[in-house]
């Protein structure tokens, strides 16, 4: 059990309990504090108070936060699609529905799970939970991955991302039309104030660059190639949704009323780097997914 005491400044006096703290970490989502603040784990001046309970500034705030939950990963045959693999890197095409690696609600199934069978010489820098992983993409964004085999290739494919010169290419299905055949979205990307699950483009944001080209329109619908420059997380959805498109099938940053297609329709379809060991510039492509295709198909029908 951690404990962290927080002296409530005027910023957040006459705040909600729950959604002032859910500003001082970004693990602490309102609903987590919410169930802390049920079972008693954090007090208001030595005494608990109820979750809509209103902050007041001098207000002195204990919070007892539990330790996370240990999780063991558990080798697992998910039958991965390997699309190379060497004594440095493996490059692995994800499906959609699969998370890169364990957290607290995804214990198994996830992508760290199938490469602890496939293989046991995974790079060690991010740790027993994330073993390999240099980048991530998406639970329901399909394609390519690159996972280090060692940490000397870990540390080569990290800088290169740092620097950006690795290549990853992605298509989308956006709402609408866009009007340019091409564009490129500067805008930087932080955590939303107002909802701790989500990203947005904001002030004092981390630097976020994504290049995109129109390749189909679909009248009410645009398919576009993004090129990230930068990667931050959900840097396509949030920066497609900044300039009035956002991905089609997409729960979190779409609107309501979209395709049913059991998540954003977001295809990782290209990634090239320079291989750790030979120096030599690799690029690796992976075709779009059979669901993706099919909903081509059935929107060039249409129109």
């Amino acid at each position: 059990m951690k404990k962290k005491i927080i002296e409530i400044t005027p910023e957040h006096g006459g705040s909600r309990i729950d959604k002032a703290l859910s500003e001082f970490d970004p693990e602490w989502t309102r609903s987590k504090v919410q169930s802390w603040v049920k079972e008693g784990m954090i007090l208001v001046g030595g005494k608990t108070v109820k979750p809509n309970y209103q902050l007041k500034e001098g207000d002195r705030v204990e919070v007892s936060e539990p330790e996370p939950e240990l999780l063991e990963v558990v080798p697992e045959d998910l039958g991965l699609d390997i699309v190379h693999e060497d004594g440095d890197v493996l490059v692995v095409n994800k499906p959609r529905g699969m998370v890169v690696h364990p957290a607290a609600g995804h214990a198994t199934g996830t992508l760290v799970n199938g490469l602890m069978h496939h293989c046991t010489d995974l790079s060690g820098i991010n740790g027993v939970l994330r073993p390999g992983i240099v980048h991530r993409i998406d639970k329901d964004t399909t394609g390519l991955l690159a996972v280090a085999k060692n940490d000397r290739a870990h540390a080569s494919l990290a800088e290169q991302l740092s620097q950006k010169t690795v290549t990853r290419k992605y298509t989308a299905l956006v709402h609408g039309n866009i009007e340019h055949d091409e564009g490129t979205i500067d805008a930087p990307i932080g955590r939303d104030p107002k909802d701790r699950q989500r990203m947005t483009v904001i002030d004092g944001g981390r630097e976020a660059v994504t290049h995109f080209t129109v390749t189909e329109r679909f009248g009410d619908f645009t398919l576009v190639e993004c090129r990230l420059e930068t990667g931050r997380t959900h840097q396509i959805r949030v920066h497609m949704r900044y300039i009035g498109h956002p991905l089609a099938g997409d729960p979190k940053y779409g609107p309501k009323k979209t395709l049913s297609f059991g998540g954003q329709v977001l295809h990782a379809g290209i990634l090239g780097f320079t291989h750790p060991g030979t120096g030599e510039y690799m690029e690796f492509e992976a075709p779009l997914p059979d669901d993706f295709t099919e909903l081509l198909v059935n929107l060039r029908k249409r129109d």
